[in-house]
């Protein structure tokens, strides 16, 4: 049986909202969890339910769209639609999977669900592995998740720390840690990601590690501690 993708469509245009929904009933493994003129309203769905993908807007009334995506803790993959080519470098800054311009014809949306597919199967596939291979120096290195401490983010770069070394990616946070299994891996800081089975205790704002205290970012602290006491 196939799996379903879990979307969530936010635009402040009811029109815009039907469009898409049109073009998604074309495909039988994609549902709709949510529809969302504020942005603000889709918060509680994102942290209540599993969304693969938001089909996001950007020039709202209520919160610019990039805006929106830039704050979220947790994002899933996302694609934009809008009726402005301008802002698809800064969107593509922010790892979106693709960027459709209105109005959107079902033929390139076929492009986007495609995309999106090809990025599932793959993510699914990464998290029924107890490992992942990263590229350094040209040369690809197997890493078991288990062996990873944290991931600290470096501008263009992150560093993935384990047990006994320290390996340069050329990657950011927001894509690399798409790869790895949410029910191991926490993001806890713009720049830090740990390994939550190797969280020692937890000091105020401090999470330690083994051989490092951590800082949590003020607006992960709410969802770290709810996540961490919860299990």
């Amino acid at each position: 049986m196939t799996q379903k993708i879990n979307c969530l469509i936010i635009d402040d245009e009811e029109l815009a909202i039907k469009v898409i929904e049109n073009h998604l009933n074309h495909f039988s493994n994609f549902d709709i969890v949510g529809k969302f003129t504020n942005p603000l309203d889709a918060l509680s769905t994102l942290q209540t339910n599993k969304v693969d993908v938001i089909f996001l807007d950007i020039n709202m009334s209520i919160i610019n769209g990039l805006d929106f995506l830039n704050n979220l803790n947790h994002k899933p993959l996302v694609v934009i639609t809008t009726a402005y080519r301008e802002f698809a470098v800064e969107s593509f800054k922010l790892n979106v999977l693709d960027y459709l311009v209105k109005p959107i014809s079902l033929k390139r949306f076929m492009n986007s669900i495609e995309r999106i597919q090809n990025q599932i199967n793959l993510l699914r596939q990464n998290r029924q592995k107890d490992y992942l291979f990263i590229k350094v120096n040209k040369k690809m290195i197997k890493i078991n998740y288990a062996e990873i401490l944290y991931i600290e983010s470096l501008r263009d770069y992150i560093e993935i720390v384990t047990n006994n070394d320290k390996h340069l990616v050329l990657s950011s946070m927001s894509a690399f840690i798409k790869q790895l299994p949410a029910a191991i891996f926490l993001r806890i800081h713009r720049s830090y990601t740990v390994n939550v089975n190797k969280i020692k205790s937890i000091d105020g704002n401090l999470i330690e590690l083994p051989g490092k205290r951590i800082p949590i970012g003020r607006n992960y602290i709410n969802t770290v501690k709810q996540r961490l006491l919860n299990n």
